[in-house]
This record gives structure tokens, sequence and C-alpha cells, in this order.
């Protein structure tokens, strides 16, 4: 009864209690796939404030992790986060690309929708606080220029991607990183949210003529007016040794 009534009170607050597992929890859905695939790197680009390597070593990721975001305001946040832990380190601020320079990017209301590329309506109208508010110039490298200063005494790693429709870009930079890697989690958009992006299909069939085969697909950013999915996160593995 007691169990009963506690849930009662969550569900009347607008949440839900469920037992860990990895189909309740996507980052520990994750951890399950980096611990079975060995990978004792993650390189997490588009980490703005570092919430998403804080939500992996909530779950137990024990291992290397290295961030990138372009932000002045995000990477003052991500630095401060990562302070603490011996294990987590922030590379150089500046965007990852198809190139080494500078580039100009949007500066989102939410922090975390900020993107190179112009914002559509599709995007603005299903989260008002996402419109952009300013823009900088930042350093941009390509993966590829940098990696292989954290990759070359790693075992295997893992690439995160969220980069706001610049995925397409990114991959464009790391051909070689990709060569080597073990994994990729790249954010999928269902419907054109920023201009000039590829969408989902085009993405995964980009990653599997790479050799990476669609592990997981987890929940992403929903349209709250009519519960439309407009973007989700997609795990990929190599799967040959397993």
């Amino acid at each position: 009864m007691l169990k009963k009534n506690i849930k009662d009170l969550v569900h009347k607050i607008g949440f839900e209690l469920h037992r860990l597992t990895p189909g309740t929890n996507p980052f520990f859905q994750l951890l399950k796939g980096l611990d079975r695939f060995g990978v004792d790197l993650v390189l997490d680009i588009g980490a703005n404030a570092g919430q998403f390597a804080q939500d992996l070593r909530s779950m137990g990721y024990k291992k290397q992790i290295v961030s990138f975001d372009p932000l002045s305001d995000a990477y003052r946040a991500l630095t401060a986060a990562s302070a603490r832990d011996a294990k987590w380190t922030v590379h150089q601020r500046g965007a990852i690309g198809d190139y080494d320079g500078e580039i100009e990017i949007n500066i989102s209301g939410n922090s975390v929708s900020s993107s190179v590329l112009p914002m559509l309506d599709a995007h603005s109208t299903a989260s008002l606080d996402s419109a952009y508010i300013g823009s900088e110039k930042v350093s941009i490298f390509k993966l590829d220029s940098v990696a292989s200063n954290y990759t070359k005494s790693v075992h295997r790693y893992f690439l995160k991607i969220d980069t706001q429709g610049y995925e397409a870009k990114v991959l464009d930079g790391a051909t070689e990183t990709l060569k080597n890697a073990q994994g990729v989690l790249c954010e999928l958009s269902l419907v054109p949210l920023y201009e000039g992006q590829l969408l989902w299909l085009d993405l995964i069939e980009r990653l599997e003529r790479m050799g990476f085969t669609l592990w997981a697909i987890q929940p992403g950013f929903s349209d709250p007016r009519d519960g439309r999915t407009l973007q989700v996160d997609a795990i990929f593995f190599r799967l040959e040794d397993k």
C-alpha cells in the first residue's frame, strides 16, 4: 500500500517512478553499451555546460571524457564542472566541424539549442526559449586535427555528437577519427529544425556505410503542443568482433 501511495503522489505532480534499467534511463542504456564494448574514452562534442558528462558519471562511467564546446558562457560552466574530475578534460574552446579556422555561431536563449546553422520555425515555435539572442565568432577545428591528442593512448573510444544540425560537418572533419571509433551517439532530426542540416535517414545510412550498426534510439525533443517527436538520439556501435 505504501508503494502504491508513493506512486500515486508522484503521478499527481507529473512524474513516473521506474526501476533503473536500460529501458527506463537513456544514460544507463548508454553505459551498458560502453561497458560491453570496452570504451575507455568518450569524446563529448557539443558539451554545453557539461550536462552529458555529469549524467554519464552519475550512472557510474569512470573512464576518460574529453569535452568540446564553443560558447563562452557554456565553456566557463563546463570548465568549472570538470575541475574536480581528474579524468574529465576540456579541450580549448571552439566548435567541431569540417575545417580549421573561425566561424560564427548563433546563441540560443536556452544555450543548448545554439548552432552554426540558422534555426527554422519548426524548432523555435516548439521551444520558445530556443530563439537566437546573439552570436559570437569562435574557433573551429576538425576532429581529425585534435582527436589524436587524446585517442592515441586509449584502447577504444566513442564519439557523442550534439551539434544542433551540424552533425554532417562534424563527420566530414572526422573521417580518420571515425575509422577507429568503437561507436557514436548522434542527435537525429526527424524534421528540418536547422537550415541545411541532414535528416535522420541520411545520417543513419552514412554511419552504417562507415561500419556502425544502429544499437538504440532514445527519446529526444518533442513538440509540447501536439507531442510530435522532432529529434531523437541514436547510439551506434561496431559489432564485427562481438
